[in-house]
């Protein structure tokens, strides 16, 4: 949720300054960064709590959770590899 009011705040920043300038693309990168950590942290809430569910239910599980709990954040790595090719 940090990553998303931090990344936010700075495409708002860099939209004031002018928006015909090179800085668009920029703000538009912040932007996109800051809503697929967003979705990430929605989506590893509801991840986190089944994994956990499982978990008590049969400790085999413990990998499984873990793996599928880490998943969505590989879209904010993707979304910050686009970042870093703007």
């Amino acid at each position: 949720m940090y990553e998303f009011i931090l990344a936010f705040a700075h495409s708002a920043v860099l939209l004031a300054q002018d928006a015909a300038s090179s800085q668009l693309p920029k703000a538009g990168a912040t932007l996109g960064v800051g809503l697929a950590a967003l979705g990430a942290g929605v989506a590893e809430g509801g991840i986190g709590a089944a994994a956990v569910g499982a978990i008590a239910e049969d400790r085999d599980f413990f990998g499984l959770g873990l793996i599928m709990t880490v998943l969505p954040e590989t879209l904010v790595i993707l979304a910050l590899v686009v970042v870093f090719i703007v």
